[in-house]
């Protein structure tokens, strides 16, 4: 993993960001972008392409990493490299993969396998209905269907407060996930809202911003959607 200086512009060295525990996170991204631009330090370093999580401060924000994606100079991998999740930066150690996609009834499915091969769940994209975009379903073994469609699409009035309090979260972190990148990559995704039943269980805004609000949800999944986008 690449890592830089500090560019208060002392040069003083900044140590090692560890990766952290994936099993538990709440709010992640995935990109290269390690240190952010900020107050303290005048220009972004970067990582390892990485599912990663904002920690540090508002002076010196960190998107620690919690996964890498897979390279294309790494032998043996079970699905493309960018649909594929190691836990180490070395990529000795698999933590999923999602498959090449299938239809099934007119849906598409990509099926998301552990490390063993083993079926997690499957992320399933519903063809559109106009004036709508497609929708998207997400099956874990042993919990109800998630559904995932835009925010707005879905609920009734008294929900309004709630979506504009978690858009107020993702808007808090905007600079973390977006510092790094041109104008051209800032035009934002929708933002969609995964229901099980009446119950939010993910929010996310492409693979730029993912809130996870049921601690249920295998974060492999959440994972697996970020990697296969909002397309």
């Amino acid at each position: 993993m690449a890592f830089g200086r500090s560019s208060k512009g002392k040069g003083e060295e900044e140590g090692p960001v560890e990766p952290v525990a994936w099993e538990s996170v709440f709010r992640f991204g995935v990109g290269s972008v390690e240190r952010p631009r900020s107050p303290k330090r005048i220009r972004s370093v970067w990582g390892e392409p990485a599912v990663r999580v904002p920690t540090g401060n508002k002076d010196r924000p960190i998107l620690a990493p919690c996964a890498f994606l897979g390279s294309s100079s790494t032998a043996g991998l079970p699905s493309r490299p960018e649909l594929t999740l190691f836990e180490d930066a070395a990529a000795r150690r698999l933590l999923c993969y999602v498959e090449e996609p299938g239809e099934v009834d007119g849906e598409r499915h990509h099926v998301v396998r552990d490390a063993l091969g083993q079926v997690i769940g499957t992320l399933r994209r519903i063809p559109p209905r106009r004036p709508f975009k497609h929708t998207w379903r997400l099956d874990q073994p042993g919990r109800p269907e998630i559904v995932g469609r835009n925010e707005w699409a879905s609920g009734g009035a008294g929900q309004v407060a709630a979506r504009v309090a978690i858009r107020a979260a993702f808007e808090a972190v905007d600079g973390l996930f977006d510092a790094g990148t041109d104008d051209r990559s800032r035009n934002r995704p929708r933002l969609l809202e995964w229901r099980a039943g009446d119950k939010v269980v993910m929010t996310s805004e492409g693979s730029t911003q993912v809130k996870i609000q049921a601690n249920w949800l295998d974060r492999r999944l959440a994972f697996a959607f970020a990697l296969v986008g909002d397309e």
